[in-house]
């Protein structure tokens, strides 16, 4: 009866360095997203509502590296549901990266001596676990996820909770 009470704007942020072209077009299309129809093809589509917050030019803590990487599938297996991706997933290929730190807290203190050591953007949906790192493909599924939500098409996170003794 109260389902709707539950819903909240999705909370998203994007570590942007206006350096990188996949960074600002990634940001340039979650500002559209906001503000034009979404999807753009439907012009009779509302936009997409949820928070954006836009750090610029500073890379994520240690803290937020490891929830970003629990975010990230896992590049090994497919099917192995615990594990995380692999913080070395974090890094650009630029030839001023000259070390290859295999921890969060190792990639955040490379990452605060030199920003070209990361790949830009990331973005990430806090509220529903979903993160995109250096391109904007993934960037467009976290919207369409959004958009499926808003829509109804997208199951709630309610019916994909295991069922306990007492439901």
């Amino acid at each position: 009866m109260f389902g709707a009470f539950k819903r909240s704007i999705p909370q998203i942020s994007i570590f942007h360095n206006p350096a990188s072209p996949p960074s600002t077009a990634s940001l340039r299309l979650l500002r559209a997203a906001l503000s034009a129809p979404y999807p753009p093809s439907k012009p009779s589509s509302p936009p997409l509502s949820f928070n954006l917050d836009v750090i610029e030019n500073t890379p994520p803590t240690a803290d937020q590296l490891r929830t970003i990487l629990s975010y990230l599938p896992s590049s090994s297996t497919a099917h192995a549901e615990h594990e995380t991706a692999s913080p070395v997933s974090l890094l650009s290929a630029h030839p001023a990266v000259h070390s290859r730190p295999t921890s969060p807290e190792g990639v955040a203190r490379l990452a605060a001596q030199n920003l070209h050591a990361l790949k830009w953007p990331i973005v990430v949906d806090w509220d529903h676990g979903r993160a995109a790192v250096g391109d904007v493909e993934g960037v467009k599924g976290i919207l369409e996820e959004i958009r499926k939500r808003r829509d109804g098409e997208a199951p709630d996170a309610e019916e994909h909770k295991p069922k306990g003794w007492f439901s």
